[in-house]
C-alpha cells in the first residue's frame, strides 16, 4: 500500500514522505494499515502540517510560533542564522518566509543609507535631563529608519563616561547610573513604539577606546552592580530592548563576548532577557567560546561562531545543539513580537529629510546646550552689538563626533549661519583664525609628472579595496577632496563609492626652503609616500581620522607624492593638502579688535574625537592661543565649545566671559546657539558629568588607559567616579555635576517627606516647590540626592536619586512630588549577590546641581 500525502503538504513533500514511510509497520507478507490506522494516519499528518503552519499565523502567540517555525530549520540553517549576512543584515531563510532584517547605525541618525537627519551627540540628550524630548528623538529616529526600511537600530550606547578622554563619550549619557537610565528607557520606549528594534550597547564596560579589542575593564562586582551595569537593567527591564551589544573589550580577562557571567548569569539569568545579543562588528575572538558564553549573533558575518566549527563542537560533545536552538529562538522572538514576518518594515509615507525629526533635533540642541559662565551678564547679547566677530575653525562647518555614530545630514546650519539669520541686522566679520583643512585641501598644487607644466595629480580608481588588478577608472584630479554626496554621484560618473580603493601620483614643487605639513583626512585606510619615504601609514579600517607630519623641503625641488587609500563598508571620504607650516593670527585678532564682541568657536570633530582612539584632554592644536590672542584683542568673547565632555580650560577660562558647552549639536545646532546667544531661547541643559579643573583631578586618572601599561586596568576608584568621587574627597570640580546656567533665577521652598509602604518596602513621597523668580520663563532641572547617615561600608556621600525638568513662566511657581522606592535608598550586597538596604536615617537632599543644594530633610527607613 501507498502512503497518501494531503496536497498541501507539497512544500514539504520529502519530509512528510520520510515521516509517513518510517510510520507503516510491515507484515511478514504485506504492509497493510486497517482503515482506523490510516484515519488515525492521516490526522497525525494533518496535525504535524498544521502546526508546523502556526510560524505563519499572525494571530497565534510569538512563542508558538517562534517554536513552529525553529522546528523546521535544519541544524545546518541555525548555525548560519546566528552569523551576520552582507555585513549588516540577518539572513533570510525564504523557504520558511524568514525575512532580510537590516541593521544600521547609530544613536544619532540612520549611519548606512547615505543622508539621514542628524540628530545632536547622546551626551547633549542626556545633558537636556528631559525624558519626553529623548523619547521624542527615539520616535524620530524610528521614523528614519523605517524610511529606510531598517528593523534594527544599534543604539543606545549607555556606556558610563568615567573620564573625559574616551574617543565616544559623546555617544554616551553620563557618569551617572541613574540619569543614564532614564534618558536610556525613554529613548528605547519611544523608538520601539515605532516598532524598530533598539540595541542597548556597549554591555560592558566599555569606557575607553584605546586599544579597545585587548584591554581588559577589571572591576569588583558591587562597582559592576552599581555604576556600570544599571542602564543595562533597566534597558532590558523597562525599556524592553530587544538587542543588546557584546563590547570589545574583555571585563575581568574575559571577552565580553564569552563572558559566561555578564551574559548567561547576569543579563539573560538575574535579569530574564528574552532578546538577543549581538556582537560588536569582529569583537567575536573563539567562536565556541562565545556561543557557550552567551552570545547569539555574530556581527558582520560568521568569522568565528560559524558552520564548520561550531557543528564539529556539537559532533565532539563540546557545545549542544540546545545552545544553537536558543540562539535562533532569541532572534526568531524579536522578529515576530515587532511584527517583522507579516509585514515590510519600509514605509515609503515618512519623507527621509524628516522635518519632524529636524524639529526635535533643534529642540534637543535648545534643551542641552549649556551654559557655564556669564561674566558680567555678557548674556544674551543685547541690542547694543552692532558688529559681531564670528572667529574659529568650528564656525562656518558642521561639527559632530566621528566614527560609526557619524551621520550626514541633507542640509545643517553652522554657528555662523545660525547667527546671520537670526540677527541679521548686525554686522557679521567671520575669520577662521586657523587654517580650515578645505581651503588647505584648494590651496594645494600639483603637477601630473616630473617636469610637467600640467597643473593635477593623476587618479586611479578600483573596484576592489587591495588596488589590485586594472582600474575601472583613470584620470587626473585637480585635488584629492571626495566628501558628502560622493556615494550618490559615484555610480553616474562610473566610479565606485565603497568597497573600493584608489591610488593618485604626481609630484609637488615647493616655492620656498622650509617647513611644509602634509595632511591627510579619511574614513578607512590610508598611506602617504612624499619622495621614497612612507610619512603617513593608516593602512585599517577606521573612523574619520586625520594625520599630519611636517617635512624640510627644498625650494624649487621637485618630490614625488603617491597616496593611497581604501574604503569597505563606509562610503569614500578622503582629503589631502600640503601647505607652508606657519601659523598666522592675524586675521582672527583684526576680526576681533574690529567688533563689540566676540563669538569663538573652537573644540573638537570628527576627525579629532571619535571612536576607535581616545583624544586629549587639551583642545587640538594651537586652539589655546587662538583663544588667548582673540580675548586680548576684546575682552567680550564668548567661547562655544565642541566636544564630547569637559576639556582643559585653566589656561583661557579665565581671560574669557562668556562659555556655551555646545557638545555636538546636530544638524540645528547653529539655530539652537543663535537663539541662546541672543536671548530668545533661555538655556536650561546641565552637564550630565562631571568638569574636572585638570585630568589629574579625575579619579581614574591614575587607573587608565596607557601605552605602557598592561592589558587590564583596574578600577580602583570603585564606584566613587565623577561627583562620587569629588563629594567624598573633598575635591572642588571645575563645574559640578547637574550645573548649568539660565538668564532667569529659581527658589526653592516647603519641602515635605513622607514615609509610607510596609516592612521591607518603603515608600517616600518627597515634595517641594519650585519658583522663578527671574524676569525671564526658563526651565529648571530640580535634582534629588539620597545621602546615608550612617552606612555600614563605604558609600558615596550622595547619590542621584530622582530629578524633574519643570518649565516656569516668570513668577510661576510648581509643586513637584517624587515617590522614592527601596532602591532609592539600597546598594548592591556582595555577599547576598543582590540589592539591599540598611535600616536608619537618610538624607533627602534638592539642588540645582550636586553642590548646590538648597533644601535637605532627614528620614528614618524602617
Amino acid at each position: 500500500m501507498s502512503c497518501i500525502l494531503p496536497d498541501q503538504t507539497k512544500p514539504n513533500r520529502a519530509v512528510y514522505k520520510k515521516q509517513c514511510q518510517s510510520s507503516l509497520r510491515p507484515d511478514r507478507k504485506q504492509n497493510v494499515l486497517s482503515k482506523s490506522g490510516l484515519l488515525l494516519f492521516l490526522l497525525s499528518v494533518y496535525g504535524s502540517f498544521a502546526l508546523a503552519q502556526v510560524y505563519k499565523d499572525p494571530k497565534a502567540g510569538v512563542e508558538k510560533r517562534v517554536n513552529a517555525l525553529l522546528a523546521q530549520m535544519s541544524l545546518e540553517e541555525k548555525l548560519d542564522y546566528i552569523g551576520g549576512f552582507k555585513g549588516f543584515y540577518i539572513r533570510p531563510v525564504e523557504r520558511l518566509g524568514l525575512p532580510e532584517i537590516k541593521l544600521t547605525d547609530g544613536p544619532v541618525g540612520t549611519h548606512k543609507d547615505g543622508k539621514s537627519t542628524a540628530y545632536p551627540a547622546s551626551i547633549l540628550s542626556a545633558a537636556t535631563w528631559d525624558t519626553v524630548l529623548v523619547k521624542r528623538l527615539g520616535k524620530e529616529l524610528g521614523r528614519d529608519s523605517r524610511a529606510r526600511g531598517v528593523h534594527i537600530l544599534l543604539a543606545p550606547g549607555v556606556n558610563i563616561v568615567r573620564a573625559p578622554l574616551s574617543g565616544r563619550n559623546f555617544e554616551y549619557f553620563s557618569e551617572d547610573p541613574f540619569l543614564n537610565s532614564r534618558i536610556a528607557v525613554n529613548y528605547i520606549k519611544g523608538l520601539q513604539a515605532e516598532r524598530v528594534v533598539a540595541t542597548v550597547k556597549h554591555y560592558a564596560a566599555n569606557n575607553q577606546e584605546w586599544d579597545r579589542n585587548n584591554v581588559s575593564s577589571d572591576l569588583d562586582e558591587r562597582t559592576l552592580q552599581e555604576i556600570y551595569l544599571p542602564a543595562f537593567k533597566a534597558a532590558v527591564q523597562e525599556g524592553k530592548a530587544g538587542s543588546v551589544m557584546n563590547s570589545y573589550n574583555p571585563v575581568n580577562g574575559v571577552h565580553a563576548t564569552q563572558n559566561h557571567h555578564l551574559n548567561n548569569e547576569i543579563l539573560k539569568g538575574d535579569w530574564a532577557f528574552d532578546g538577543f545579543v549581538m556582537s560588536d562588528w569582529s569583537s567575536t575572538y573563539d567562536g565556541v567560546e562565545a556561543a557557550k558564553g552567551g552570545l547569539d549573533l555574530e556581527m558582520p558575518g560568521a568569522r568565528r561562531m560559524n558552520r564548520k566549527d561550531l557543528m564539529a563542537a556539537i559532533k565532539s560533545g563540546k557545545l549542544e545543539e540546545a545552545v544553537i536552538d536558543d540562539k535562533v529562538r532569541r532572534i526568531l522572538r524579536i522578529i515576530f513580537r515587532f511584527g517583522f514576518y507579516d509585514r515590510p518594515q519600509l514605509d515609503s509615507t515618512i519623507p527621509k529629510d524628516n522635518p519632524e525629526g529636524a524639529r526635535a533635533a533643534l529642540d534637543l540642541a535648545r534643551g542641552g546646550i549649556v551654559l557655564l559662565k556669564n561674566q558680567d551678564n555678557i548674556l544674551p547679547l543685547n541690542e547694543n552689538i552692532k558688529t559681531l566677530a564670528v572667529i574659529g575653525p568650528n564656525a562656518d562647518a558642521y561639527i559632530s563626533g566621528g566614527g560609526s555614530s557619524y551621520t550626514f545630514p541633507f542640509h545643517s546650519v553652522s554657528v555662523l549661519k545660525g547667527i546671520q539669520a537670526h540677527s541679521k541686522t548686525i554686522k557679521i566679520i567671520h575669520a577662521t583664525g586657523l587654517p580650515v583643512l578645505s581651503d588647505l585641501v584648494s590651496r594645494s598644487m600639483f603637477f601630473t609628472g616630473p617636469g610637467s607644466t600640467a597643473r593635477g595629480i593623476k587618479a586611479e580608481y578600483f573596484n576592489n579595496i587591495k588596488l589590485a588588478g586594472e582600474p575601472v577608472k583613470t584620470g587626473t584630479d585637480s585635488v584629492v577632496s571626495i566628501h558628502n554626496g560622493w556615494h550618490i554621484a559615484a555610480e553616474e560618473r562610473g566610479i565606485p563609492f565603497d568597497h573600493c580603493s584608489m591610488r593618485w601620483t604626481g609630484v609637488i614643487r615647493p616655492e620656498k626652503t622650509g617647513a611644509y605639513r602634509f595632511t591627510v583626512r579619511g574614513f578607512d585606510g590610508f598611506r602617504l609616500e612624499v619622495g621614497k619615504e612612507k610619512v603617513i601609514d593608516l593602512w585599517r579600517e577606521q573612523g574619520i581620522t586625520t594625520s599630519s607630519i611636517v617635512m624640510q623641503l627644498t625650494a624649487g625641488k621637485e618630490y614625488p607624492v603617491k597616496l593611497e587609500y581604501y574604503a569597505n563598508t563606509h562610503p569614500v571620504d578622503i582629503s589631502f593638502a600640503w601647505h607652508p607650516d606657519v601659523l598666522d593670527f592675524r586675521e582672527a585678532v583684526r576680526a576681533a579688535a574690529a567688533a563689540d564682541a566676540v563669538v569663538l568657536c573652537t573644540g573638537f570633530n570628527e576627525s579629532t574625537e571619535r571612536e576607535g582612539n581616545d583624544r586629549s584632554f587639551e583642545l587640538p592644536q594651537y586652539q589655546d592661543s587662538l583663544i588667548a590672542v582673540v580675548a586680548k584683542a576684546n575682552p567680550k568673547t564668548i567661547v562655544v565649545l565642541n566636544a564630547g565632555g569637559n576639556v582643559y580650560m585653566e589656561k583661557w577660562l579665565p581671560k574669557v566671559q562668556g562659555l556655551l558647552h555646545a557638545w555636538y549639536p546636530g544638524q540645528e545646532g547653529g539655530t539652537a546657539v543663535a537663539e541662546i546667544l541672543f536671548g530668545s531661547i533661555n538655556p536650561s541643559g546641565k552637564l550630565p558629568v562631571s568638569f574636572e579643573k585638570k585630568w589629574e583631578d579625575n579619579p581614574a586618572f591614575a587607573n587608565y588607559a596607557d601605552p605602557q601599561q598592561t592589558k587590564r586596568i583596574t578600577y580602583k576608584e570603585g564606584v566613587f567616579i565623577g561627583y562620587r568621587y569629588y563629594d567624598s574627597k573633598g575635591v572642588k570640580p571645575m563645574f559640578p555635576f547637574g550645573y548649568g546656567l539660565s538668564y532667569t533665577s529659581f527658589n526653592y521652598s516647603g519641602l515635605q517627606v513622607k514615609v509610607s509602604g510596609k516592612k521591607g518596602a518603603p515608600q517616600v513621597r518627597v515634595s517641594f516647590q519650585v519658583r522663578n523668580t527671574g524676569m525671564r520663563e526658563g526651565a529648571e532641572v530640580a535634582q534629588l540626592y539620597v545621602r546615608e547617615l550612617k552606612s555600614q561600608l563605604s558609600r558615596p556621600y550622595k547619590e542621584l536619586k530622582a530629578f524633574s525638568k519643570v518649565f516656569l513662566k516668570k513668577g510661576e511657581s510648581r509643586n513637584i512630588s517624587i515617590l522614592l522606592d527601596k532602591q532609592a535608598f539600597s546598594y548592591y550586597k556582595t555577599s547576598k549577590k543582590r540589592f539591599g538596604y540598611d535600616p536608619g536615617s537618610f538624607e533627602i537632599l534638592i539642588g540645582s546641581s550636586s553642590a548646590d543644594i538648597h533644601l535637605k530633610n532627614r528620614v528614618n527607613i524602617p
